[in-house]
């Protein structure tokens, strides 16, 4: 049997557990309330295990280790334009937790994610009840979350090419090549 200790030495931890059990939980959770028929209990129950998902993920961008932490990947605007800029030339700097990118893309996911659980949320109060606007509004929403995910994949296959490794292995793993 071949050591994997010599690979371990080259890489480092830098998604925990925590991280990547709610990036998965949410990507199943999109998918299925993908397929799901609107208004059956399933796509309302999986559509507030996402904002528990959203609220865990806010509360862990404050507690939890560096690399989940927004302070270690919310870039101002400028810095994300450039940072797209640099993607465009097909030399961007290389980031061991989320690029400027990724970052703005985690914020991105996470506001249309909550907005679209909180307005599905919405359409089952007395006051909206049937409304068409909030439905409409609801759909838009997970319309442009799809959009966002896709995206987000187009983002992580580019930067992974880019940056020759594996990145989805990284969401699986916790572990990222040193340099």
């Amino acid at each position: 049997m071949i050591s994997s200790a010599p690979t371990r030495a080259r890489e480092v931890t830098v998604w925990d557990p925590a991280v990547r059990i709610f990036h998965w939980t949410l990507a199943a959770s999109i998918g299925w309330e993908m397929l799901a028929e609107a208004g059956t209990d399933s796509h309302e129950a999986v559509g507030y295990l996402v904002l528990a998902l959203v609220l865990f993920r806010l509360a862990w961008g404050f507690l939890g280790p560096r690399h989940a932490r927004f302070a270690d990947f919310v870039a101002r605007p400028a810095r994300v334009l450039g940072y797209l800029a640099e993607i465009a030339r097909g030399h961007p700097r290389r980031y061991l937790g989320h690029n400027p990118a990724g970052g703005a893309m985690v914020l991105a996911l996470l506001a249309s994610v909550a907005a679209t659980a909180a307005s599905g949320w919405a359409m089952t109060t007395d006051a909206l009840w049937g409304a068409e606007w909030i439905e409409d509004l609801h759909e838009t929403l997970a319309n442009a979350t799809v959009a966002l995910v896709a995206l987000h994949v187009a983002g992580v296959l580019l930067a992974g090419i880019q940056h020759r490794e594996n990145l989805v292995r990284a969401m699986v793993t916790g572990r990222k090549p040193r340099g």
